[in-house]
């Protein structure tokens, strides 16, 4: 009997070890909740992974004709221009954040540096090496020239990996899966475009719309 009750209790022993293990792993997996706020923009930005300009081979694309931005010399209701940075705006907003999109300085466009303007104006740019630990529902900012206040593109955070220099991002106008289309970019260091794009430079915090109360 001493080793069937010495078998019973390894095998106790080995289940509770396969409970302790399988809650680390799905601790682990699932991260730390994310703000409704947050888990919406990154919803939204997915729901558009695969979206193609139309006609193919432009930058005639709907999220630009959202924000009445760009050329209208499309054929259809699509309008002209580079759009990562209407992609996030558009993003945001749907998502519920706080956007207030002018073509004017201080406001959010189709300029990428005007997400890192936005958010230094709001208290929520963090440039990198700043500590800063970035967050799905961010906005990354890539190729930053302070000197022009210019930026080659922004890209929305869906992940943060263990390396705050390289998040899992969706880019919009982004260009290694084909020509300006909706993609995902994992361990992303650098902007997506064609050729080598410039370095991440910071992150914007997106913010909640403020009350009109």
């Amino acid at each position: 009997m001493a080793p069937r009750r010495h078998r019973l209790r390894r095998f106790l022993v080995l289940l509770a070890a396969v409970a302790i293990a399988a809650a680390v792993v799905d601790r682990v997996a699932s991260g730390p909740s994310l703000s409704p706020l947050r888990a919406r923009i990154v919803a939204v930005a997915r729901s558009q992974l695969g979206y193609r300009t139309d006609p193919a081979d432009t930058y005639c694309n709907r999220f630009s004709a959202y924000w009445y931005a760009g050329i209208a010399d499309c054929g259809n209701a699509n309008r002209n221009e580079e759009w990562c940075a209407d992609f996030a705006a558009w993003v945001w907003k749907q998502a519920g954040a706080e956007v207030d999109y002018q073509l004017a300085p201080g406001f959010l466009n189709s300029d990428s540096a005007s997400f890192y303007v936005w958010g230094v104006d709001h208290g929520t740019w963090h440039p990198v090496g700043s500590h800063y630990t970035p967050q799905p529902g961010d906005v990354a900012v890539y190729g930053l020239d302070l000197t022009s206040v210019t930026a080659d593109h922004v890209a929305i955070v869906t992940g943060a990996t263990s390396n705050p220099d390289a998040p899992d991002v969706i880019n919009g106008d982004g260009d290694r899966t084909g020509f300006s289309v909706v993609e995902a970019g994992d361990d992303q260091a650098f902007a997506d475009v064609q050729g080598h794009g410039g370095r991440l430079s910071g992150y914007v915090a997106p913010s909640a719309p403020r009350s009109t109360s």
